[in-house]
């Protein structure tokens, strides 16, 4: 039997109307719960804690990639979208627009040459909005000094890991249509 004034006072519960251990009031027989030795943690308790929180992030990951599967095989129904009238743009204009879907940002610039291009405006590093330097020949990514040449979409410079996605045009005597994206992974 350990003394009273030996025991660790934190080791101690006391009934909050300061009545002594060995008369415990009737509710401390039906919450029977020593609060001090109730908030002790185990390693056995603290690792199956840290497992089962972890076990439940990688679901929520792998659920997040599934979904990001998914939506990225389905395939978009190929419509035409009138971007611009023929000689709307001059040589190094560029006039952006949402393709296919209306969150779709995408960029459509005519060459000092003439030729017409249109890119996606999402960096493929992590979506920033890139802009058309005319002048140089190159998409440039402000946000983390990313490079695409002008003409052909390819990744440069810079993090990006992937070519912009190419906008398929069609050019008639009344404008210029975007019929389709093409997803390159190499240029």
């Amino acid at each position: 039997m350990t003394d009273e004034r030996t025991r660790d006072p934190d080791d101690v519960s006391l009934a909050p109307n300061a009545q002594v251990e060995a008369d415990p009031p009737a509710w401390r027989q039906d919450f029977p719960i020593d609060w001090p030795k109730d908030e002790f943690v185990a390693r056995r308790e603290f690792a199956k804690f840290m497992v089962l929180t972890s076990c439940a992030f990688v679901a929520g990951q792998g659920w997040i990639a599934a979904q990001h599967l998914v939506r990225s095989r389905r395939i978009a129904p190929v419509t035409s979208l009138k971007i611009a009238d023929a000689d709307e743009l001059p040589p190094g204009g560029a006039k952006t627009f949402n393709y296919p879907g209306e969150h779709d940002r995408c960029v459509l610039v005519r060459l000092a040459d003439g030729e017409l291009v249109a890119f996606s405006q999402l960096c493929t590093h992590l979506s920033c909005a890139v802009i058309p330097d005319v002048g140089r020949g190159v998409f440039v990514c402000p946000c983390h000094e990313g490079y695409f040449d002008l003409r052909t979409g390819r990744n440069i410079a810079g993090p990006p890991p992937r070519p912009l996605p190419r906008v398929e045009l069609r050019t008639d005597p009344d404008g210029v249509y975007a019929v389709g994206i093409d997803v390159r992974t190499v240029a």
